[in-house]
């Protein structure tokens, strides 16, 4: 199980990695509003997923 969570937190570091540089290249402030919104969520998402491993291993 340790092995997919690990995937996950992966994936969601390439995902806010991309929406890092499609963030440096904004041309609206809406499109980085939006971008920051994504990074946002993603960084949620690894929290969570950190926070289950800890709530488990305790």
């Amino acid at each position: 199980m340790n092995s997919q969570r690990d995937l996950l937190i992966r994936g969601s570091e390439r995902v806010i990695g991309h929406y890092e540089l499609l963030l440096a290249s904004a041309k609206s402030e809406h499109e980085r509003e939006l971008y920051r919104q994504r990074i946002e969520r993603e960084r949620r998402l690894i929290r969570d997923l950190q926070g289950e491993w800890n709530h488990r291993a305790a």
